[in-house]
């Protein structure tokens, strides 16, 4: 039985591709794009092969505008750090992460940026309704946060993008991408941050972004790339002029494994639906979860009526062997909005791996212990 519950936090298991991959790097070898002998053009060739998936993923033709990154962290640096402000104001959902509060705090002690958040519902949906109202005319930016990473909202990306025209958007896709579907040519998403190691099932040290206007982004690393080496000024092709330095080679081999790899879902997603329902009728428990089954992802929380949450954590891991993190989940932003700070809740993350005797299984602990704790 697979009791591990913090997928959120990192995927496990993983995919046996991506242990196949990283073992023919490590038994192959090779630099990427550096030299010019048959090595390094077979490992080259399974970085584009790679960069080429992810582009396929985020739904974009434009595979040359897909930047490697050590996260999304890192993505979402570069992304909001570089990006050239007009009028140092911006909007972001209620659900956002540290990864996109921290730069944004930074910038409005450095340059005075303003951060509003965009209107929402209890849950943190983002309110069209209100958005229809909204005044954007001297917005420079918008950042949504795709899929939660307490309640597991999935936000209506097509909707807002709708809404605020031209103005810039910014997907975080870190709980998203290789689970909830989107298409960022469709839907003219303007930018996608992502990280390997969750949705895509890969190793930690992957990730990256997406830009479909690098003309936007200031670039902010600086480095060695192997092309334009006579000069001292980054190069502006794409994506040479965005990843200076080696990048994580083996990681990237691990992370095609995880797509070529990638495993049907075993748990029905209406049976984890239907036990969610049923578990927002037990007293002495607050469920965190999207009002609309239908914006539901596979993340959710509790916060218990009675103890403190780290200890309903461990009370769920010592009883029943599950594995889940408990507090703030760097996102106190989140928590702000769902009227759970500075307590914080329990969050409980499923896999593909899950079946629905795991997900029967996870529920009837929460019960148990919610149980113990009234």
């Amino acid at each position: 039985m697979n009791r591990y519950f913090d997928n959120a936090s990192t995927s496990f298991p993983k995919p046996e591709g991506v242990q196949k991959r990283i073992l023919e790097y490590l038994t192959h070898g090779g630099s990427y794009g550096r030299s010019a002998y048959q090595r390094v053009f077979e490992t080259s060739f399974v970085v584009e092969q790679t960069r080429n998936a992810i582009a396929q993923a985020i739904g974009t033709t434009l595979s040359e505008n897909i930047i490697f990154a050590a996260n999304s962290t890192t993505a979402l640096n570069t992304l909001l750090l570089g990006f050239k402000y007009k009028h140092y104001r911006v909007f972001v959902s209620p659900l956002e992460h540290n990864a996109v509060i921290r730069p944004l705090e930074h910038l409005k002690q450095k340059h005075g940026l303003s951060i509003d958040v965009l209107p929402h519902l209890s849950d943190g949906s983002i309110d069209i309704a209100q958005l229809e109202l909204a005044n954007f005319s001297n917005v420079d930016l918008v950042v949504v946060n795709h899929a939660s990473n307490v309640n597991g909202l999935i936000q209506p990306l097509k909707e807002v993008k709708e809404r605020i025209g031209d103005v810039p958007l910014l997907v975080d896709a870190s709980q998203s991408l290789g689970k909830v579907p989107f298409n960022a040519d469709t839907l003219n998403i303007d930018f996608v941050a992502f990280t390997g190691h969750k949705g895509l099932l890969g190793p930690t040290g992957t990730g990256g972004f997406f830009m479909r206007q690098p003309e936007l982004i200031s670039k902010t690393l600086f480095g060695g790339t192997g092309t334009n080496s006579d000069s001292y000024q980054m190069p502006n092709s794409l994506p040479d002029g965005f990843e200076p330095g080696t990048p994580n080679v083996m990681g990237i081999y691990g992370l095609l494994g995880a797509i070529e790899d990638k495993p049907k879902q075993q748990y029905a997603h209406s049976v984890y639906i239907e036990e969610l329902e049923a578990l927002k009728q037990c007293s002495g428990i607050r469920v965190l979860c999207a009002n609309n089954s239908d914006m539901q992802s596979d993340v959710f929380s509790i916060v218990p009526q009675n103890g403190r949450v780290s200890d309903f954590a461990q009370a769920i891991n010592s009883n029943f062997g599950i594995e889940v993190r408990s507090g703030l989940h760097c996102a106190p932003l989140a928590h702000s909005t769902l009227g759970t700070l500075p307590r914080g809740a329990i969050r409980f993350s499923l896999s593909p791996y899950h079946t629905n005797g795991d997900i029967a299984y996870l529920f009837n602990a929460i019960r148990c212990t919610n149980d113990q704790f009234k």
